[in-house]
């Protein structure tokens, strides 16, 4: 696909956010529903938000691979490329441009110690390898445990020239606990019981993306009582999608984020 059409396809994902609700704002006397929980994570205001050619080049890329292996094996049940772009191009890029801010982002290359970032159950590598398009900087794991999808994974690693990316063909439960400084989740099997291994996952203040289904809000709130959660934020172009984070309390803290 040519970068042009994927940079107006994406550019509903990378607006600026005009309030907590993503609409009109409230009339008086009227809430929204989420300005009573703990406020969503937000950009700071002129945030650049344009893709890159490069990254436009490389999702480019990225769709001709997972097109000609979506042939081969089920990566995705979406075979049309624009929709490819907005359903899994435009939410992990959503996801990452909200866990990832380009001012923070830009700085993580003087940090001493890469930030370290696991994607549970890869599949495809959405939102692992969108997140890293847009946070180059950061270090990357993905977790596969199907080893044709971690094939997948390789041959996109290598046709993109990514750095400091780690496929980890394996389950989440063998890998140490408490090492990563974030994990993502998107579109996995069994959502209940990974929830737990995700978190365990997480480094002391450590943070926990989630692209939910609203249907699943609930569920997570109440397997997830130890994690501190911002309030959902609607995706773009969806009428049921969320960006839920949560945050693991840094070791020796009694205080919420």
């Amino acid at each position: 696909m040519h970068p042009a059409r994927i940079a107006e396809l994406l550019q509903p994902f990378l607006s600026p956010i005009p309030n907590p609700c993503h609409s009109e704002p409230a009339k008086a006397g009227e809430a929204c529903p989420e300005r009573s929980r703990k406020p969503a994570l937000s950009l700071p205001k002129g945030e650049p938000a344009l893709l890159s050619p490069v990254q436009l080049r490389s999702i480019s890329t990225y769709i001709d691979i997972l097109q000609r292996w979506n042939a081969r094996i089920n990566l995705t049940a979406i075979r049309d490329p624009e929709e490819i772009v907005t359903r899994h191009f435009g939410e992990s890029l959503f996801a990452a441009r909200h866990l990832f801010p380009r001012s923070s982002a830009s700085s993580a290359s003087s940090a001493v110690k890469a930030f370290e970032v696991a994607d549970l159950g890869s599949g495809a590598g959405f939102p692992g390898i969108p997140i890293k398009l847009w946070a180059p900087n950061i270090s990357l794991t993905l977790i596969e445990s199907n080893q044709k999808k971690a094939t997948f994974l390789r041959e996109v690693a290598r046709a993109l020239t990514l750095m400091d990316i780690d496929i980890q063909n394996a389950r989440a439960e063998t890998l140490p606990p408490s090492t990563f400084d974030l994990v993502t989740l998107r579109a996995v099997e069994r959502l209940a019981q990974t929830l737990p291994v995700a978190a365990n996952l997480l480094a002391p203040g450590g943070r926990l993306a989630l692209l939910i289904a609203s249907s699943q809000l609930e569920a997570i709130r109440s397997t997830l009582p130890n994690l501190t959660l911002t309030a959902p934020i609607p995706i773009p172009m969806s009428q049921s999608r969320l960006l839920l984070v949560g945050s693991r309390e840094p070791t020796g803290s009694t205080s919420g984020i």
